[in-house]
């Protein structure tokens, strides 16, 4: 599983100017376990600063994202999901009956899609694999 990113210090990094809300948002995305959407986020970071709106955490998160400290996902869930811009590459794969998300990285994989990119013409600069199933012993 990848490492935790520190968000505050990727806005440090990237020059944004960091408010006490915004502290505490990226505060509560770094401490993740998950990939939170915008209304997980509020209800985390509102119950560190009840002043929080959820105008606040939208704003924060756009803002986020277009500096390219989070990534955006939709997971088939109809909600825009978030987690902090990795710097190792990684993969999902998404319990359709939870919602579950886990990450992975498979270097096998990352090879065989090297050579299938190379094979129709085509050097790989990036991707995003995202695996949708359910578990093998739920019952049905």
């Amino acid at each position: 599983m990848p490492r935790k990113i520190d968000v505050e210090a990727l806005c440090a990094e990237k020059g944004l100017r960091i408010t006490e809300q915004r502290r505490v948002i990226a505060r509560v995305l770094s401490t993740a376990e998950d990939h939170p959407d915008v209304e997980a986020l509020h209800a985390r970071a509102a119950a560190i600063d009840p002043g929080i709106s959820i105008a606040t955490v939208y704003r924060t998160v756009r803002l986020f994202e277009e500096a390219g400290i989070l990534e955006r996902h939709d997971f088939g869930d109809g909600r825009a999901r978030y987690e902090a811009a990795a710097d190792a590459h990684h993969d999902h794969l998404i319990d359709v009956e939870t919602g579950r998300v886990i990450e992975f990285v498979d270097p096998e994989l990352e090879e065989l899609q090297r050579r299938i990119a190379a094979k129709l013409g085509f050097r790989l600069v990036d991707h995003r694999m995202e695996l949708y199933g359910v578990a093998i012993d739920r019952p049905v």
